[in-house]
């Protein structure tokens, strides 16, 4: 049984990844910040959110000791940050300046690999934050990786649908070519190592948009030979799957998928437990606590949902703590919000009007609006006169403040739900000057004038040369874009 804690919703783009430490959970997002939680109340640390990158965050991930958070960026940086105090201590620039779009720390802590837009791979010590190697897969994205339990070896993961494995000089020791038609999304280590004689077996799950999610047993032999064994395919969600990650003692096995479902596996035997349907969009993320039966899935709607899995595995309910009463009292509020933030404020009931009353902090006023049936598009037609005349709200001050409150509200639903063709690929921000670049795609001028600056003419989407730097008004997009905002 899976149940849903809490929904976490601070941050104001699609939810890229997720990651959990002992007591931490670490989540990022096209607003470019990472946002810091404590597990036992998910609440939000006093540094947070961390903002440094200049453009969308696609992953992060913690050292062992949790002393420490890996974040990487569309701005071509791998930054690590404090988690002590949210202080930037290091940022890892990738070689040739392309997009990064995945990194992973080793379970030791030694290492750090990043992987990046023109298939490039960056291995770099983590303690004195030096690069040590560099390699290329050419024509392809590098979108996944993740370290083995022994920090020895990693796997990496492209949108060319291939999946290798490295050690740590960054020699290839096997490449899967096919391993997912149409591309890789996602890949992870099981924590288990399996020992017998000459050889030394390990597990890895992968997952892409061929909409399956694999098992594979990568063998390797005391002579250095590696193997991989395909074990299992698994197609229960119907669409490209995004995201998967095991459990602290390898027996689960949680995916993402464009379907906007989550799916919770028995590793050892390929088994479907539990499919959960919660997210309005794409899930994009997936996490699995190491201390406690908890689960952390992102998706493009915003959110962050923590599931509880009431019969989790052994380790977790021999060492796991249980959340405080008042944490599993944020899961009812927390869907609640979820819902109403789905809709724009003109398509609010009464009932979700007397909740933003409350959430701020005009608790006073909920009778006097039930009273009048104001519903989303009556509060956002108020003025002082009827707010005076038909509510009879005497305190000036307190009319004021439901003014600023509904002006707030004005602000936030034109960022809200914007789609996705009016932001901007960069920026991922509602487009104000929007113009077509040689690639083909539309992008916010401001942006892509600093990105030919700083990124030696190359296109955000493709990565291949810009034939020119020619940028043309796209004026259909813009009044489109201003209908939208009128509308809105």
């Amino acid at each position: 049984m899976a149940s849903l804690v809490c929904t976490l919703q601070d941050h104001q783009d699609d939810v890229n990844w997720c990651a959990f430490s002992t007591k931490l959970l670490a989540t990022c997002s096209g607003d470019k910040t990472i946002r810091i939680y404590n597990t036992s109340d998910f609440s939000e640390l006093p540094f947070s959110p961390l903002s440094g990158h200049g453009y969308s965050v696609h992953c992060c991930c913690f050292s062992a000791c949790g002393q420490f958070l890996a974040s990487c960026s569309t701005d071509a940086t791998t930054m690590v940050w404090s988690m002590t105090t949210g202080d930037i201590e290091a940022v890892l620039e990738h070689p040739g300046r392309s997009p990064v779009r995945i990194c992973a720390i080793s379970p030791d802590s030694v290492h750090l690999v990043s992987g990046a837009s023109d298939g490039t791979l960056a291995l770099w010590d983590f303690p004195s934050k030096q690069l040590r190697r560099t390699t290329a897969v050419s024509d392809t994205t590098m979108v996944a990786c993740s370290f083995s339990p022994c920090s020895q070896m990693f796997v990496s993961g492209s949108t060319y649908g291939d999946l290798r494995l490295w050690d740590l000089n960054v020699n290839q020791l096997h490449a899967e070519k096919n391993a997912h038609d149409l591309g890789v999304s996602s890949c992870a280590f099981a924590p288990s190592i399996l020992s017998g004689g000459q050889v030394v077996q390990f597990r890895v799950a992968s997952c892409g948009q061929d909409c399956l999610l694999k098992i594979w047993a990568i063998s390797k032999f005391s002579s250095g030979a590696c193997k991989m064994q395909l074990l299992h395919i698994l197609s229960d969600q119907s669409a490209p799957v995004l995201c998967c990650a095991y459990s602290s003692d390898g027996q689960l096995l949680v995916s993402g998928s464009v379907d906007k479902s989550v799916t919770i596996y028995d590793a050892t035997n390929a088994v479907l437990l539990h499919k959960l349907n919660q997210h309005a969009r794409y899930v994009t993320a997936c996490a699995c606590s190491a201390t406690s039966p908890l689960i952390a899935t992102g998706s493009m709607d915003k959110s962050v949902n923590i599931w509880r899995l009431e019969n989790g595995c052994d380790s977790w309910q021999k060492g796991g703590k249980s959340l405080p009463q008042e944490t599993a009292q944020m899961s009812n509020n927390g869907r609640a919000s979820a819902g109403r933030s789905k809709l724009l404020v003109a398509d609010w009931s009464e009932e979700d009007v007397s909740e933003w009353l409350v959430e701020e902090g005009l608790q006073g006023l909920v009778d006097k609006f039930r009273t009048n049936n104001i519903d989303g598009t009556e509060l956002l037609s108020l003025t002082k006169e009827t707010l005076a005349s038909e509510l009879h709200i005497e305190s000036v001050g307190l009319r004021s403040k439901v003014l600023r409150k509904v002006e707030e509200l004005k602000s936030d639903s034109v960022c809200s739900g914007v789609p996705d063709e009016f932001t901007c690929p960069i920026t991922r921000e509602l487009m104000r000057e929007p113009v077509i670049a040689a690639d083909g795609y539309s992008y916010e001028r401001e942006a892509i004038e600093s990105w030919i600056h700083t990124k030696n003419r190359t296109s955000p989407m493709t990565n291949l040369p810009l034939l020119t730097t020619l940028l043309t008004p796209n004026h259909t997009l813009k009044m489109a874009i201003g209908r939208w905002r009128t509308s809105h």
